[in-house]
This record gives structure tokens, C-alpha cells and sequence, in this order.
């Protein structure tokens, strides 16, 4: 049977996401406990090499686009497995925080490196009406490899941490062969449409920016510490129990164009920062508790995939004819997020305690989902109010 452009761009788009988000990008987080004990290392060192990973992240956002620009768009995607295959070999090796750090660090700037020139290449490659199903496979491709994630972490209940980067690797070698085999080479990315300056484009995108700081250093805080938790209180098994779950229940992801249509993408991004929070306060109060950890982990995938998907349509929205400049920009201003908030935590542990962080995390992005829902009345009441005669 032949594949359609659209299911092979999806597919193999799936799979590169799949693992630079939902393991290459995480994984650090699932092995932390036993990184720590094997290397001896001390929470503010776990932090702030938890808070490098993203900056590789970073990094890979700001030279994608450029690299697009010269190359083609499915030259980011080659170079971010090729990060993703070294990262994760660096790591298994890793016997010393400084080789810990380079590898997690080139690992986690695959994410970066490949996830808006997808976006590029699909409009590139795929004929209009087959695009929002290539985007919708693309995007579930992270709760597919969270849940992959769930099952190498197995290898670490029996054998070693090691064992789940090396299987990592061999993912990524995978996934790096189906992106060349079933993506076509594409010219250079056309230039962007200048119509709407930086300085425009900044005023335009204030809140969803806000939105993304808040999301993004929740959504760290929680995968970098929740196998921590529920190592210090239930049996091992419980962790890859969490990823699997999180990456099931993350499938829903699929439906949010439909969701941001009917309710609004600011309402829709209010309840995931609410959902998140809920999260992280059952995780911090009750991590002990087979039962809190499931609720946790089940209100956590779709708050947290939805959350992410719902910013692409929101910034879309907002400038239609630079939606990916506007995409790129927030998600660079929740890399910058997700730097701060690993170190933060790493240093505020040993004197708050793992518990009191998670919950005063929790209130941050419960707040910023309360603030989200009253601009989203405030900016309806306003409309309404322009309409009436």
C-alpha cells in the first residue's frame, strides 16, 4: 500500500518528535534518582544541569530557522537526530557531571532543532486539505514517546540507568532513518513576510509569551522531579508507570483545534496551567500514594499536550502571516523558562524540601490560569462592547 505525502511526512515527523520530545527531552528527569546516587551528585549540580538541557533546547530554536533558511527545512530534523543519537550515547557513557552535562545537553536540543521546521515542511510538502491530520500524527508523536519512555524505564528497574539512554539512542537512529527515507528534501525556506515588525509582533504576542513562561517552567518542574518523588515512597515500578500514563492520556492532543475553536484559545490555555497545577500539588502533598500519583499523572498528559498544541493555534491566531516566527518566539521565551526553573528549584530544594516546591509550583501556574481566564472575559466583554451600536 502506498503511503500518501501527508502519512509519510506524519509518520516520520511523529517519530523524530516523538523522540526528541517524549524522550530524549524527559529522560533526564525519569533517571535523575538514580543518576544522583550513581555520580554522587548534589541537588544545586542536578539543577543546573537539568536547567542546561533546555538551554541546548534554546539554542537548537534560535539555529533552526536560519539553518532552514540555507539548507532546507528537513535539514534541522537531520541535525537534531544527529544530536539526539550523541546526546544519548554521551550520556549512557557519561562517568563525570562535566560528560553528564555535555551529553543532556546536546540531547535536549533535538527538541529544538526539529520541532518548527515540521510545520515548514508540511505546508511545503502536503497538500492543504491532508495537513491538519500530518500536524495532528506529528504532534501525538510526543505521547508516543513518553509512552516508549515508560517501557525503557523498566530497564532501569532491572538493570541500569544507562540502559534507557542507550535505548534512547537506538530510537533516535531510527526515527533519523525514517525522516531521510520519507521526507522529501525541500529548497530553502522562503523568506519571511516582514509586514509586522519585532517590535509589532512583541505587543501582539505579550500574553501568549506570559502563558508560555508560566507552562513551560510548570511542566519542567514537574517531569525533572516527579520520578524523584515517587522513588522516595512506592515501588519502583510507579515511574514507568507515571510516563506511560501521562503519554496515553497526552493522545488527546489530537482534538485541540477543534477544542480552541469552540472555547477559545485563551480559555483553553487557562485550563491546562489549571490542570497542570492540579498535578503538581497531588504530587507534592501525596507522591507517597499509588492512587494520587495516578490521578496526577492522568490530569497531567492532557494539560500538558494540550498545552503545548493549543500555543501553536493561538499564536497562529494572533499573526496568520508569520504564525511560525510567532510560534518560534514564544516557545524561545519558554526555553528561556525552562532554563530558570530547573536551577531555581535545584537551589531552593535542600532548604524548602521537594514537597513544599512542587506545591508552591502548583499555586504559580493555578494563578497564571486564574490571570489567563480573566483577560479571556475581559478581552470577549471588550469585543462584545465594539460590536454593539
Amino acid at each position: 500500500m502506498t503511503l500518501s505525502a501527508g502519512s509519510r511526512v506524519g509518520l516520520a515527523g511523529a517519530a523524530v518528535v516523538g523522540v526528541a520530545f517524549g524522550m530524549a527531552r524527559y529522560a533526564y528527569g525519569l533517571t535523575l534518582p538514580d543518576i544522583r546516587q550513581d555520580l554522587e551528585l548534589s541537588e544545586p549540580v542536578l539543577g543546573l544541569i537539568a536547567g542546561a538541557t533546555f538551554t541546548g533546547y534554546l539554542a537548537g530554536l534560535l539555529f533552526a530557522g536560519p539553518f532552514a533558511a540555507r539548507r532546507g527545512s528537513r535539514a534541522p530534523t537531520t541535525v537534531g537526530g544527529v544530536c539526539g543519537v550523541g546526546g544519548a550515547v554521551i550520556v549512557t557513557l557519561a562517568q563525570s557531571p562535566w560528560s553528564l552535562a555535555v551529553g543532556a545537553v546536546l540531547a535536549g536540543s533535538a527538541g529544538g532543532w526539529v520541532w518548527a521546521p515540521y510545520s515548514d515542511i508540511v505546508t511545503r510538502t502536503v497538500a492543504r486539505r491532508q495537513r491538519p491530520r500530518a500536524l495532528a500524527i506529528i504532534t501525538t508523536g510526543t505521547s508516543g514517546g513518553l509512552v516508549v519512555l515508560g517501557g525503557l524505564a523498566v530497564l532501569a528497574v532491572l538493570g541500569s540507568w544507562r540502559l534507557v539512554w542507550a535505548g534512547i539512542a537506538l530510537a533516535a537512529v531510527a526515527a533519523a532513518v525514517v525522516n531521510l527515507r520519507l521526507v522529501p528534501r525541500t529548497g530553502p525556506a522562503p523568506s519571511p513576510d516582514e509586514r509586522h515588525g519585532a517590535s509589532s509582533l512583541a505587543r501582539t504576542l505579550g500574553v501568549p509569551a506570559a502563558y508560555s513562561v508560566v507552562y513551560f517552567a510548570a511542566v519542567v518542574v514537574y517531569f525533572t522531579y516527579a520520578a524523584d518523588v515517587l522513588t522516595r515512597g512506592l515501588p519502583a515500578a510507579a515511574v514507568p508507570a507515571l510516563y506511560a500514563i501521562i503519554g496515553v492520556t497526552g493522545m488527546v492532543g489530537v482534538v485541540t483545534g477543534a477544542v480552541a475553536w469552540r472555547l477559545g484559545s485563551s480559555r483553553v490555555a487557562a485550563l491546562c496551567l489549571v490542570t497542570v497545577a492540579a498535578a503538581l500539588a497531588l504530587l507534592g502533598t501525596a507522591g507517597d500514594s499509588m492512587i494520587a500519583t495516578v490521578v496526577s499523572a492522568t490530569v497531567f498528559g492532557p494539560g500538558y499536550m494540550i498545552g503545548s498544541a493549543v500555543l501553536a493555534v493561538w499564536t497562529a491566531e494572533l499573526v496568520p502571516d508569520r504564525a511560525g516566527a510567532a510560534f518560534t518566539g514564544c516557545l524561545v521565551v519558554g526555553a528561556v523558562a525552562s532554563v530558570a526553573a530547573p536551577v531555581l528549584a535545584g537551589a531552593v530544594i535542600p532548604e524548602l524540601g521537594l514537597g513544599v516546591l512542587l506545591v508552591l509550583t502548583a499555586v504559580v501556574s493555578l494563578l497564571g490560569g486564574v490571570a489567563l481566564m480573566l483577560y479571556g472575559v475581559s478581552e470577549r466583554g471588550a469585543v462584545a462592547g465594539e460590536t454593539e451600536p
